[in-house]
């Protein structure tokens, strides 16, 4: 085959995938399909049109959501691959903490970021719960990546950040946290956490903040810190307080009247 005819095949799936994706842009648009769009997305008619590893073509469901005009919600595309955030329709029900331990953390969240909506509190603290949650499973995918890929991420983000994924065990350090916690409100107010004014909970908040680092009151406060304010800053809340302009797009194209 010539160097021309060589070129020529590769750029083929490149153009057929090109113009599948502006026609399917074209069809989120305005709802409908053109046959151009039709016939490039039909696997059938494009059996040598394979594209490399990691490039799929565009789904229709997904730019029509995308482009359609619905407000701060979205419809769900029905079968699509992306993860969308549900809405919660009921209370919130914690993955990792049990009822008594949410109550307690909220606490120590509340105070933490000072005066805040109930539902960004509840946010911050359900990020954290998801966070904690996760951590075994964060950990056990670390610690079994392919040597090649473990290479990868090291040289990408640092031996220390990876060794900091295959080690961390921040659920254990929180729920031991937490009992060490109860424990010394007790020793030191006579009741439990959830039990004493709101003046001797801030106190004792901010007196394990200065334990030495390897505590496990220290180190309930150091997780805790970090995550309430990683969840409290990208909740819808958090974001309007930093008044955050990313993550938006336009719809319609501004000042152009729609028919």
């Amino acid at each position: 085959m010539s160097p021309q005819r060589q070129r020529d095949a590769i750029d083929l799936p490149r153009r057929r995938w090109i113009l599948t994706f502006g026609a399917t842009a074209l069809a989120g648009a305005s709802g409908t399909v053109p046959r151009l769009a039709t016939a490039l997305a039909s696997p059938e008619d494009q059996p040598n049109a394979a594209l490399p590893p990691g490039l799929f073509y565009p789904s229709r469901e997904h730019l029509s959501n995308a482009f359609g005009d619905a407000g701060d919600i979205h419809t769900i595309p029905p079968g699509s691959e992306t993860e969308y955030v549900r809405p919660i329709s009921g209370p919130f029900r914690p993955q990792f903490f049990s009822d008594g331990e949410f109550k307690v953390m909220a606490r120590v969240v509340g105070i933490l970021l000072g005066n805040v909506d109930a539902r960004a509190l509840t946010q911050a603290v359900g990020w954290l719960d998801l966070y904690l949650h996760s951590a075994a499973v964060a950990r056990e995918a670390a610690l079994n990546l392919d040597p090649l890929h473990r290479a990868l991420a090291i040289a990408y983000q640092g031996e220390t950040v990876v060794r900091e994924l295959e080690t961390a065990t921040p659920d254990r350090a929180v729920r031991s946290g937490i009992a060490a916690l109860e424990r010394l409100s007790v020793e030191q107010c006579g009741h439990g956490f959830l039990s004493i004014d709101p003046s001797q909970a801030t106190k004792l908040v901010s007196a394990i903040s200065e334990e030495k680092p390897e505590s496990p009151l220290r180190r309930l406060y150091d997780v805790t810190r970090t995550e309430a304010v990683r969840g409290y800053y990208t909740s819808a809340d958090g974001l309007k307080e930093l008044d955050y302009k990313g993550n938006r797009y336009y719809a319609v194209c501004p000042g152009c009247a729609r028919k």
